[in-house]
């Protein structure tokens, strides 16, 4: 049974390819397919591949775990990077439209809800600390299927540990975006200011920027370059 493998960022830059498909053998780790990859895609290094995250079937795997046959595997660097109910409205999406702030509030607060706390993210002109450079654009791109489950997975985790949160979205905008121009959104809802709905939020924009798949490239005057984070999930994580 063939396996579809997909590659993301500068493993798809350096492989050429957004995906390819290869017939597995049972019992195949990560590892070893890491290895079959390295001989097909000589672009693919190890000191490249020994660094890059892996999912199966949209779940983080290590090295060491097998793919079952007929696998989808994805290999991609660290992240840089809807739906809802009647009760706890939800919003999770990545998308290549302009984030809409207050339709999205407007989704997720209730009659109940009294305070919002709100974290957007932007494309930043110039950048003055650590490495003072200048960026032109960012380009966003995302493992679309498996961002939106993990989204899920973070607003899951910001509840079990803020039950009093009401409504939360957590957006993410793909494609090229030019400075002053917001890239993603975490918003929490919730009865009183004094909950946990500041700390919430915080969480959510952290969390998303570890386990989230989505990249940037930065474009500026001095060239280009995938901005790569350096947390690596737990299996299953």
């Amino acid at each position: 049974m063939q396996s579809k493998i997909l590659f993301f960022a500068t493993l798809r830059d350096k492989a050429g390819v957004r995906s390819t498909e290869m017939e597995i053998p049972e019992g195949t780790t990560v590892y070893q397919l890491k290895a079959r990859l390295i001989e097909q895609f000589p672009h693919l290094d190890w000191q490249l591949m020994e660094h890059c995250l892996a999912s199966v079937n949209q779940d983080y795997r290590a090295d060491e775990d097998e793919i079952p046959a007929g696998a989808e595997v994805a290999f991609f660097p660290p992240v840089s990077g809807g739906c809802s109910d009647s009760t706890f409205p939800l919003i999770t999406s990545i998308t290549e439209d302009e984030i809409d702030l207050n339709a999205l509030l407007d989704a997720i607060t209730l009659d109940s809800t009294g305070a919002a706390a709100i974290f957007t993210g932007m494309v930043r002109g110039k950048t003055s600390r650590d490495n003072p450079h200048e960026t032109i654009y960012l380009e966003y791109e995302s493992y679309k299927p498996m961002a939106e489950a993990k989204m899920k997975q973070v607003a899951d985790e910001i509840r079990s540990r803020w039950p009093v949160v009401e409504g939360i979205a957590i957006v993410q905008r793909i494609g090229r975006l030019y400075p002053r121009t917001p890239t993603v959104l975490i918003a929490c809802t919730a009865a009183h200011r004094d909950t946990g709905v500041f700390d919430a939020a915080r969480y959510g924009i952290d969390r998303l920027k570890e386990i989230v798949p989505v990249w940037k490239k930065e474009v500026g005057p001095q060239g280009e370059e995938w901005v790569e984070g350096e947390y690596h999930p737990r299996p299953g994580e």
